[in-house]
This record gives structure tokens, C-alpha cells and sequence, in this order.
């Protein structure tokens, strides 16, 4: 833990967990005043919670500071000192600057933001997304395909996060498109990956098993129905996926149900 500067003697915490009996566990040995920083990209599946709500709850402190940390990163290409830019988001502008100055390096760039939904829910939709994108690659669609898949999930995630109250601008961001076009077309990605198996005919249960390392977008996933019906929002490309995960549909059957949509106006 290190000092934040402009909240004084308080020190912050930087969360990489999701779950909420962590934090309940150590709700009483927080004090009401630390900031935590989450670097979590989800939501909670039961109750479509994003961060910025599960961490006060589950701490029994609404006014709990809190600031999502986002943006296009791979952990490895931080550790080796790669440059990168990222967003800190919150909607108390002290603390965003405190972040901003705590975390800022010469080789990361840390801009600020105060939209904490946009962020939260671009974070949180691009890992889906980006299962949509590997099956793709596994399926060897081709580049054609995988553009207009991308832009079309680009803008589902655009039309529920502001139906969720996010800025636009938010979206078309570091925070959003620009974690959208790593996670979508880099290797690296555990999402991509999980897709492009998924796309090659792989079960997703052995997926898994073979696996060490959390796929956010396929617990995600599974939210992403339920948000769609909450906010009257059609997401195709997205709750395909969802369904894709809940063997519903195969990927196959997918891709002719997507080509068969009727033919609509770009916007």
C-alpha cells in the first residue's frame, strides 16, 4: 500500500478480486476512509452489480472511497515497463487526481474520469466481446467478418452503457474502444483464446480444466441477457455469446443467425 496524497494520512487499497466474502471478511478492519482502487473487470451475475456498488455494500459503508483503474493493458507489458495509458475513474475529482498522481510513471500514462459507469461496464462487456472475437479466429471467418463483428459489439456496448447513464465519449475511449481493440485482436487475451477454442469445436468444460487463469467474459457473459432485458437494449452479437456459453446455440448456428438478421440502418 502506498500514500495517496491528496486524501492525507489514508492509504489505498488496489483490489484485483471480485469477490464479495473477501471483502465481507475484512470489512472490519477497513478503515471507512482508505480508497480502493479496483482493477476488477466484471459484473456480479445474480445481481448485476458492477464494483463501484459491490465494494461499499459488501464493506457496510456507502461513502467508502472508490476509483476503477482501466484501460487497454496486459499485466506482462506493464511489468516490463512497456508504455501504456490507462483511465482512473471516479466520481470525487480529489480522488481521481490522487490516483492519477499516485500511479503515473514515465512509462504509464494515467488519464482521469469521472463517468465510473462508462468505464465499469466497458470494462466489464469487452471481455464478451472478445469470446465473440476468438470464435471468429476459430471458426477462420476471415478479417471481413471480424470487423463487422467488432463494430457492430462496439456498438451494443455503447447502446447499454448509456442507457445505463455513461457518457458516449466514454466508450469511444482508452476505457472502451481502446480495451476493446486489445482484447479483440491481440493473442494475449484469455477471452480471445477461450473464444477461438470455443470456435474450433472445443467444449467449454475442458476449456476450463485446462485453464489457470480467470476468463471474465465468460461469468460476464451471463449477465449480459438479463441487462439487455432490463434496458430494452438488443445486443445480437453480445447475448449470442451468452448463449454460445450456455449451450443454447453452437457457434455455428450462431454466425448464420447473425447473417440472417434483418438488414438495418448504420447508426
Amino acid at each position: 500500500m502506498r500514500k495517496l496524497p491528496c486524501v492525507g494520512p489514508t492509504t489505498a487499497s488496489m483490489l484485483c478480486l471480485s469477490s464479495t466474502s473477501f471483502l465481507e471478511g475484512v470489512a472490519a478492519y477497513v478503515d471507512p476512509g482508505l480508497p480502493f482502487i479496483s482493477l476488477s473487470k466484471g459484473l456480479e451475475l445474480n445481481t448485476l452489480r458492477m464494483m463501484s456498488q459491490i465494494i461499499p455494500q459488501a464493506l457496510k459503508n456507502p461513502r467508502q472511497p472508490f476509483v476503477a483503474l482501466s484501460g487497454p493493458s496486459f499485466a506482462s507489458e506493464l511489468m516490463n515497463k512497456l508504455p501504456t495509458a490507462l483511465v482512473v475513474a471516479s466520481k470525487d475529482k480529489k480522488l481521481t487526481n490522487a490516483a492519477q498522481q499516485l500511479l503515473s510513471s514515465n512509462h504509464l500514462r494515467i488519464s482521469t474520469c469521472s463517468d465510473v459507469t462508462g468505464v465499469e461496464i466497458a470494462g466489464a462487456l469487452k471481455n464478451v466481446l472478445a469470446i465473440a472475437a476468438g470464435i471468429v479466429v476459430g471458426m477462420d471467418l476471415g478479417n471481413n467478418c471480424m470487423a463487422a463483428l467488432v463494430a457492430q459489439g462496439c456498438s451494443e456496448i455503447r447502446w447499454l452503457a448509456t442507457k445505463m447513464g455513461a457518457k458516449p465519449t466514454t466508450i469511444t475511449g482508452l476505457s472502451g474502444t481502446g480495451d476493446i481493440m486489445l482484447t479483440c485482436f491481440v493473442d494475449l487475451s484469455r477471452n480471445r483464446t477461450v473464444g477461438i477454442r470455443l470456435g474450433s469445436g472445443e467444449k467449454l468444460d475442458d476449456i476450463l480444466g485446462s485453464m489457470n487463469q480467470v476468463a471474465e467474459g465468460i461469468s460476464t457473459a451471463g449477465a449480459v441477457i438479463a441487462l439487455a432485458q432490463k434496458y430494452k437494449v438488443k445486443m445480437p452479437v453480445l447475448t449470442a455469446v451468452a448463449r454460445i456459453i450456455d449451450n443454447e446455440l453452437t457457434p455455428r448456428a450462431a454466425v448464420l443467425e447473425l447473417m440472417s438478421l434483418p438488414q438495418v440502418e448504420d447508426v
